[in-house]
């Protein structure tokens, strides 16, 4: 028998219509920003929903082709510890080597993997995976899998191999190509070992992320304005008082921390300063309220810093978080929100800005058995919606903080990953956008009228061998940060049926400090309702772009 297990590893993944015209040059009267009570009515389109729908099933993120990727195989007999370096074992008799021999010599490659484990009784374990490389021309640079370099490359006359490893989690692949279905397209087959021991084999589909065939942008959406982040991966961005406030993690030789920029004339930004504290940079997530801004510190905690100055932050406090630190942060009126990993949900009484009071750290009731720790937030209408990473999509009546109440939990079919999430009202319905993270990921449209039991009305997916990051919901426009597949905007005004109306694909292989994993691209979104759409990409910092 076979037994489908679609488990979305983050230590797999990590190795791993119409155009809208555009809005004139006059800002959009100012609307609240998405993560506070009023955001997310839609606006006054040329279609209203009736409320009317079928319920969908769920499938999970990863769509398993029910069949190998690619007609090569592994021989996994009588493993030994150098099982991932023999080539040999890997019959590709069925391949199409002239196809293989005009594969460009360079690109950045992001692949699923479709693994295939024995079981005792005779069947086989189907589970998910995934990998990324880069490739560069003989004699231009490193070629790399996990970011480190490449073990061994033959990527020549109608041969292709490739050997990785990651030094930090000790997992080797052995990758050969096969099949090039489309351009910018290979299949192939996959050996994995940890430690020296084999662990699977499996096939293929890696894209060239960059090279998907589509325009760089429709819709009009271009930016205005770009500025590289002072240091790091820049992942998050909050815009308030006339400046963009642009955090990023320690990448390589890089720190990370803050970047200030003014962006009065969102078309000439200007870089005002970059904040990077020793041992302690590398910050994910960011917002504001009046003179105090906070800041997301992994490792740490919530960095509280004066804005009074807008120019020139000065750091007041840090509010400590557990081992792991804090990971994201939301304003909602007098409330902050942060999601302290693997500690639970922080809130803090913020009638004093630049005061917070922790009130009460919470934690969900199954985050033990399904392995749930809050990752981002979200607050519409006295809820809190909570994207619970492994534990599920969760709506929380926070009201009364000693007598938290869970309303309900939507719990993916293929245990994966939940995210990010935007919720409005549609059609008399209260809709949430609920969005997750790796290989496959997607927008899944939940009507969480009746919190008890959410319902998937539904979706919107890109490549497989993408991700999706956050998401900001603006009246009947959802703004997308989907990671390699750069900025999407998809009018919901029906939102069983989400439409693309305009992308940018701020993704580019030149970029400098351009990765090979899974996670680059478009992280952070901000639209804060003055006419402007702000993006933060790992490599290219601050874009800036006309909303719609």
């Amino acid at each position: 028998m076979t037994v489908p297990l679609r488990l979305l590893s983050p230590l797999l993944a990590s190795l791993l219509a119409l155009p809208l015209t555009g809005c004139d040059d006059d800002p959009v009267p100012p609307t609240p920003d998405a993560g506070s009570p009023d955001a997310g009515e839609p606006d006054a389109g040329p279609y209203v929903w009736d409320g009317t729908y079928t319920e969908l099933a769920d499938p999970g993120d990863w769509i398993d082709p029910g069949a190998p990727y690619a007609p090569c195989s592994f021989d996994a007999s009588n493993p030994d510890s150098g099982t991932c370096d023999q080539l040999s074992r890997f019959d590709v008799s069925q391949c199409d080597k002239n196809a293989l021999a005009a594969i460009p010599q360079e690109g950045i490659y992001s692949a699923v993997v479709r693994n295939e484990t024995p079981l005792t009784d005779g069947g086989v374990r189907v589970s998910l995976g995934g990998f990324g490389m880069r490739l560069v021309a003989e004699n231009a640079g490193t070629s790399t899998m996990f970011d480190e370099p490449l073990l061994h490359r033959n990527t020549q006359g109608g041969d292709f191999s490739v050997i990785g490893q990651s030094t930090r989690t000790t997992t080797k692949f052995a990758v050969v190509g096969c099949k090039t279905p489309a351009p910018g397209v290979i299949t192939g087959c996959i050996a994995t070992c940890r430690r020296g021991v084999f662990t699977r084999a499996g096939t293929f589909e890696a894209h060239r992320v960059a090279k998907s065939g589509e325009p760089e942008s429709s819709g009009g959406l271009t930016p205005l304005s770009e500025l590289r982040a002072a240091s790091g991966h820049a992942v998050d961005v909050h815009v308030t008082k006339g400046h963009a406030y642009v955090v990023a993690l320690t990448f390589q030789d890089k720190p990370g921390g803050l970047t200030v920029f003014d962006v009065s004339n969102p078309r000439a930004p200007i870089l005002k300063t970059s904040i990077s504290l020793p041992n302690n940079a590398s910050w994910n997530g960011v917002w504001a309220k009046g003179d105090a801004l906070y800041v997301a510190g992994l490792g740490t905690g919530t960095h509280v810093f004066d804005i009074s100055n807008p120019s020139a932050p000065s750091l007041v406090r840090i509010l400590p978080a557990g081992r792991s630190g804090m990971h994201t942060v939301l304003v909602d009126g007098n409330r902050l929100y942060g999601a302290g990993t693997g500690v639970g949900t922080h809130v803090y009484d913020i009638t004093e800005p630049l005061n917070p009071v922790l009130r009460t750290v919470f934690t969900l009731p199954d985050d033990a058995t399904l392995g749930g720790d809050p990752h981002d937030s979200f607050v519409y209408e006295g809820r809190l919606y909570i994207s619970n990473s492994f534990g599920g999509f969760a709506v929380v009546d926070p009201t009364d903080l000693d007598n938290i109440k869970v309303l309900g939990t939507y719990l993916r079919p293929d245990d994966g990953f939940a995210h990010h999430n935007a919720v409005g009202t549609f059609g008399g319905k209260t809709i949430a956008f609920e969005g997750g993270e790796f290989a496959g990921s997607h927008v899944r449209v939940l009507d969480v009228s009746n919190p008890a039991r959410m319902v998937k009305i539904g979706e919107f997916r890109m490549r497989q061998t993408t991700s999706m990051h956050n998401l900001i919901l603006r009246g009947n426009l959802l703004y997308v940060a989907w990671y390699q597949e750069g900025l999407r905007v998809l009018d919901v005004s029906n939102p069983t049926k989400p439409k693309q109306v305009a992308h940018y694909q701020t993704f580019r292989e030149e970029d400098p400090n351009r990765g090979d994993n899974l996670f680059e691209g478009a992280f952070g979104i901000r639209v804060p309702g003055d006419g402007y759409v702000y993006v933060a990409d790992s490599s290219r910092g601050l874009l800036i772009f006309k909303e719609l």
